[in-house]
């Protein structure tokens, strides 16, 4: 099934998409038990978890099979968490980095393997480094750069998007002359040589994208990926989009036994973990990520989605994405957990979007999704 009919029309690949989500959906209802228990399943674990709302889609090479909202987006307010429900997906943001960096690859405009302080109008003083930081590096979190956490957790801006610049930021941590800056900023091994997860380092690859493609990620990444794939509800700023139509934030309270509200908040780093989506457009990206081959619409050359996939330095994890047997990536932030996977050997992708903190999974949460999508693809007409 292609839903994807014209590259210039978001709307109407929309409509497309919706129409043959919803036939593939009504045929699978049809005196089916395994709908109910799914269904039943999720409600469980809503429960059990202590979590708002839930939303979820699941998806194959070649079929949308099933997506749903569950719980609720505001639990005051009795609202329901939908698939259009818009909220922050944390780290699922940095794989955004990975695609428009292979774009600006793609265009010759950079080399994974330049030395980054070629590139930056600032130099990154690793105190340890013998070979450059580069991109490669960078996207696989082996560039040495570490993640202070008492100065990266204060970056985080409750209220509103963070009045702090991307580049002042990161100037500040990295070069010898800046505010925050530490030999505990680095380790002491050389680029390539170690994982270290770094959220400050997606920071300054999201900043060179925005250096080499001359405009903001938040332009440039919906100049090439949000507008061709139809991704309008999709926004890396407060201030793109209407904040009432963002879900509600919850962290789960133990002592009480209630849920508490989390105030809505910006990152300084936000190409790590800042995107704000909904399960519909995220799932129209992922299911091009995993049938590039299969699309009218074209971000990246099938080569240059491949080299995504491929291993640099270790084989669990490669330009901003984990790779593998599944694909995808996760995230996790204040008011926020997320996941969107694709099982290669079982030809079975799921994205779950979930506004509350500390998601602690039923038994076979993950295993579930992947059989009950199994038996959707199973029974498609």
């Amino acid at each position: 099934m292609n839903i994807f009919k014209k590259k210039s029309c978001g709307d109407c690949n929309y409509l497309i998409f919706i129409l043959a989500f919803n036939l593939t959906l009504i045929n699978a209802k049809i005196n089916d038990p395994k709908i109910h228990q799914f269904d039943t399943f999720i409600q469980s674990s809503i429960k059990k978890s202590n979590i708002a709302g839930l939303g979820i889609s699941i998806l194959c090479k070649d079929s949308i099979l099933y997506k749903k909202g569950y719980g609720y987006e505001d639990i005051q307010k009795k609202e329901k968490f939908t698939t259009n429900t818009i909220m922050n997906i944390a780290s699922i943001s940095k794989t955004f980095v990975g695609v428009s960096i292979m774009y600006l690859v793609e265009q010759q405009k950079i080399n994974l393997d330049d030395d980054v302080n070629t590139i930056l109008p600032f130099t990154v003083n690793n105190p340890y480094e013998k070979n450059p930081i580069t991109l490669r590096s960078l996207m696989s979190h082996a560039s040495g750069i570490i993640d202070n956490q008492n100065i990266y957790l204060k970056s985080y801006h409750y209220g509103y998007d963070s009045p702090i610049a991307l580049e002042k930021f990161l100037q500040n941590y990295l070069s010898s002359n800046g505010n925050y800056f530490s030999k505990t900023n680095f380790n002491s091994k050389q680029p390539g040589e170690e994982f270290n997860y770094s959220n400050i380092g997606t920071g300054l690859a999201g900043l060179i994208v925005e250096i080499i493609a001359k405009k903001p990620l938040n332009i440039f990444s919906k100049e090439i990926i949000f507008t061709p794939l139809g991704m309008n509800d999709t926004y890396w700023f407060f201030s793109e989009m209407d904040t009432s139509k963002h879900s509600k934030l919850y962290k789960f309270n133990s002592k009480d036994n209630k849920l508490d509200l989390i105030e809505l908040y910006g990152l300084t780093t936000y190409p790590d973990g800042g995107l704000r989506t909904t399960v519909n457009d995220l799932t129209k990206y992922f299911y091009y990520c995993i049938n590039y081959k299969n699309h009218e619409v074209t971000i990246l050359k099938e080569e240059s989605l491949e080299e995504i996939f491929k291993t640099d330095f270790f084989d669990y994890y490669s330009k901003f994405w984990n790779i593998g047997n599944m694909i995808g990536h996760g995230g996790g932030d204040p008011g926020v957990t997320t996941g969107m996977f694709y099982n290669k050997k079982q030809d079975i992708g799921y994205i779950f979007l979930i506004n509350t903190s500390d998601f602690i999974k039923e038994e076979n949460f993950e295993q579930t999704i992947i059989d009950f999508g199994l038996h959707l693809k199973n029974i498609r007409p």
